[in-house]
């Protein structure tokens, strides 16, 4: 067990190693001009990329309307202006405010139990453990059992988040059904700190306002991440020893 132990804590204790080294020679490499702002690339070449498979509903055709000027769908006279194909671009709003959710919960249990049992008959053995140990023997009560526990538990969680933010996004695939799957990236950099915003989700072309844009409520699996890396984000967090230290030490 012991060594068992001790084999995966040099496993990520090497893991840990080698993270930190690729990631000190990349600050190494921004000493004095800051974090780089990483290329322009094809969601879809990056490493891992998956198409997204839905549940899709069957097929059904959009009505035909015989001499009408409008086609199904439409919100304008003449060409829809809104994203619609793999490549074109959509406006993301993301706008969070003073979203709060707090959860309280407590737990009470409560236990007790008491058992006993003897022999009263041993092919009249037990007659033989009273020669032996006449006063601390008693064949009707040999066993004994009593148990009691309690246990109390109470919990609070509270969060509180704001954010507003736009971005625009490109459409990656379109679903069978019609439904379009988008990807934003965006990244923003003052001095020595960049800023990273990333939205991807599945979203229904009835969402998309006259105005080419779509509010992050109506993203289905939706994935928002905003963050940041630089000078202010490496003097925020904990460094990598104590981190390692924070996962392997049992207490």
């Amino acid at each position: 067990m012991i060594t068992r132990i001790l084999l995966r804590t040099t496993i990520l204790a090497l893991a840990a190693g080698s993270l930190t080294a690729c990631n000190a020679l990349s600050r190494l490499s921004e000493v004095g001009s800051g974090p780089t702002v990483s290329k322009i690339e094809d969601p879809t070449q990056k490493s891992g990329y998956q198409p997204v498979a839905m549940p899709m509903p069957q097929p059904v055709a959009p009505p035909q309307n015989a001499n009408s000027l409008w086609r199904p769908g439409a919100r304008a006279f003449f060409k829809d202006q809104r994203a619609k194909e793999v490549g074109d671009i959509l406006t993301v709003a993301v706008a969070i405010s003073n979203e709060s959710a707090s959860f309280n919960s407590t737990l009470s249990r409560s236990r007790d139990g008491t058992e006993s049992a003897g022999i009263t008959g041993l092919l009249g053995f037990e007659n033989s453990l009273k020669k032996v140990l006449p006063d601390a023997v008693d064949p009707t009560n040999l066993v004994g059992t009593t148990g009691n526990s309690t246990s109390t538990s109470s919990g609070t969680t509270g969060r509180k988040d704001s954010m507003t933010v736009s971005l625009a996004a490109i459409i990656t695939q379109v679903l069978p059904n019609g439904n379009l799957v988008i990807s934003g990236k965006q990244e923003i950099r003052v001095n020595y700190e960049l800023r990273e915003l990333n939205v991807q989700g599945i979203i229904r072309p009835e969402d998309i306002s006259s105005s080419n844009s779509v509010t992050y409520d109506k993203i289905a699996e939706a994935r928002i991440y905003y963050g940041g890396r630089g000078v202010n984000s490496d003097l925020t967090q904990p460094r990598y020893g104590q981190q390692l230290l924070d996962v392997i030490l049992p207490f």
